[in-house]
């Protein structure tokens, strides 16, 4: 299933992508005699009680789809698919880490660069200082974001005022449909519902001195992040998630092509981490951490107003944010 809510007035509505156009949730539970219940009313307005219904039920109403027709082509408002629980981005990707610590030294430290540049150059290997905090390497590590301020595709996101490196970072996003506690890798990879495309926007001289203070990012990340409208269920991507391939497009110029392969742990392990002695909840946003060159501090670009930054995954979607 591919998901988006629409609303009309006061109404929300989730849609799915049916093989001739978008076709109301509604109108597939009337099909199949389900329409007036109340718990028809809660998957026909919220995306995540769809994602957390039996697979017979979203089975049931994908089949219903192909027999509706489409909504017809005039304009709705399309908005974000859902209100996150929380926000958790992990960091998957070392040699994303890498890239990035290496484009802090480059725009931060010139002298130190040439060093850095030397040592790479004659050993062909990344700088040791270069590499994540020794616990990466151990388990999976991570933050918590701000989920309370998430933009959805077509949005402007402003520049803070006390940043002069707005950057851009690409991830895959995916929401919890399911609870978890002490779960096992298996256990919670089931509980994914659904997958989006995901901007963790960062005000990258502000990072570099809250990392350096020991308590991890705070106002360098937490004025702005985003997701896709699209919501992808669990059962089209989790088979593939590590084959994917996105984009980046800054003023419509193709900047990179990152790829979901490499990360050093799983989806399921992940969440199993997660849940140790902690109770998750269906609702709750994760983040895959910025795919390798999906940001400007590896390729050199930084993002002023006036920009259009345009980021997707392929089979999940597009996102793409005004800056201003």
């Amino acid at each position: 299933m591919k998901l988006r809510r629409i609303k009309a007035g006061d109404d929300l509505h989730v849609e799915l992508l049916g093989p001739q156009g978008w076709v109301e949730v509604a109108k597939c539970l009337g099909k199949l005699g389900q329409r007036a219940t109340a718990d028809a009313q809660l998957l026909a307005t919220d995306i995540l009680a769809l994602l957390g219904a039996p697979a017979q039920m979203r089975a049931a109403i994908t089949d219903a789809a192909q027999r509706i027709d489409p909504r017809p082509t005039p304009e709705v408002s399309v908005v974000i698919p859902f209100e996150p629980r929380s926000f958790r981005d992990f960091m998957l990707y070392e040699s994303h880490a890498i890239a990035a610590a290496r484009g802090f030294v480059r725009t931060r430290m010139p002298a130190a660069f040439q060093v850095v540049r030397a040592y790479e150059a004659l050993t062909e290997k990344a700088f040791p200082r270069l590499k994540p905090h020794a616990l990466w390497y151990r388990q999976p590590v991570y933050y918590m974001g701000n989920h309370l301020t998430l933009a959805t595709d077509g949005e402007p996101v402003s520049v803070p005022s006390y940043t002069r490196t707005l950057d851009y970072e690409l991830e895959l996003g995916f929401v919890l449909a399911h609870p978890l506690r002490d779960a096992s890798p298996a256990t919670a990879e089931a509980a994914i519902g659904g997958f989006v495309v995901l901007n963790d926007f960062s005000a990258r001289d502000v990072q570099l001195a809250e990392m350096a203070s020991g308590f991890g990012p705070q106002k360098s990340k937490h004025f702005r992040s985003a997701m896709s409208k699209i919501v992808v269920t669990a059962d089209e991507i989790l088979p593939r998630w590590r084959a994917l391939k996105g984009f980046v497009r800054l003023n419509g110029t193709l900047i990179s092509e990152p790829p979901t392969a490499g990360a050093r742990w799983s989806l399921g392990e992940v969440l199993a981490h997660a849940s140790r002695s902690e109770q998750l909840h269906p609702g709750e946003l994760i983040g895959s951490g910025t795919l390798p060159g999906g940001s400007g501090i590896e390729t050199g670009h930084e993002l002023i107003p006036g920009d259009l930054i345009e980021i997707g995954i392929e089979g999940i979607g597009t996102l793409a944010n005004p800056i201003v």
